[in-house]
C-alpha cells in the first residue's frame, strides 16, 4: 500500500477520533439535557447508546489505525493482526445490537415505523459488515499461511546447493 495513503487515512482517523471525543464530551451532555422531559430509564439509555455507540467507532478507528501502522512497516502479515480484526469484528457486532435496540426503543412511542425499519435496516447492514470482516479475517489467515510456507520454501531453497 502506498505510504501517501496511508498517512492520509490516519490523518483521517485522528481527525474522527478527535471529533467523536467532542460528541461524547459535548453533545452527548446537551442531548441529556434534551431529553430533560422523558423519564430517567429512557434518557440513561437513549445517551448510553451514543456513547457507547461512538466508543465502538473509536475502537474501530484505533484497530485499523494499528494495522495501517502493521501495514506500513511490513508486518502485517502476522498473528498478531488478529487481535486487531477481532474487536474490529465485536465493535460492528455491538454497534449492530446498539442500532437493533435503539430501534426496539423506539417502536412502541411515537416514531413513525418507516423510521424504525430504517433503523433495522442499518442494523442488519452492521451485521452484514461484520460478516465481511469475518469473510477478510480468514482471507488473512490464509496470506499468512501463504506467507510462511514460502519463507520455508525461501529457506530450504538458500539450504540447498544449485
Amino acid at each position: 500500500m502506498n505510504r501517501v495513503t496511508i498517512i492520509v487515512l490516519q490523518v483521517v482517523i485522528a481527525i474522527a477520533l478527535v471529533g467523536s471525543v467532542a460528541v461524547q464530551a459535548l453533545i452527548a451532555p446537551l442531548l441529556w439535557l434534551d431529553l430533560g422531559e422523558e423519564e430517567l430509564l429512557g434518557r440513561i439509555f437513549l445517551v448510553g447508546i451514543v456513547v457507547i455507540g461512538v466508543g465502538t467507532l473509536q475502537a474501530f478507528g484505533i484497530c485499523v489505525w494499528m494495522l495501517l501502522s502493521k501495514v506500513r512497516r511490513g508486518s502485517i502479515f502476522s498473528e498478531s493482526s488478529f487481535r486487531y480484526v477481532d474487536v474490529i469484528i465485536g465493535a460492528i457486532l455491538l454497534a449492530a445490537a446498539l442500532t437493533l435496540a435503539l430501534a426496539i426503543v423506539l417502536a412502541p412511542g411515537q416514531t413513525a415505523p418507516g423510521v424504525v425499519g430504517l433503523i433495522c435496516g442499518a442494523a442488519l447492514v452492521l451485521g452484514g459488515m461484520a460478516l465481511l470482516v469475518v469473510v477478510m479475517k480468514a482471507l488473512l489467515r490464509q496470506a499468512i499461511e501463504r506467507e510462511t510456507e514460502a519463507q520455508t520454501l525461501r529457506s530450504e531453497l538458500d539450504n540447498e546447493v544449485i
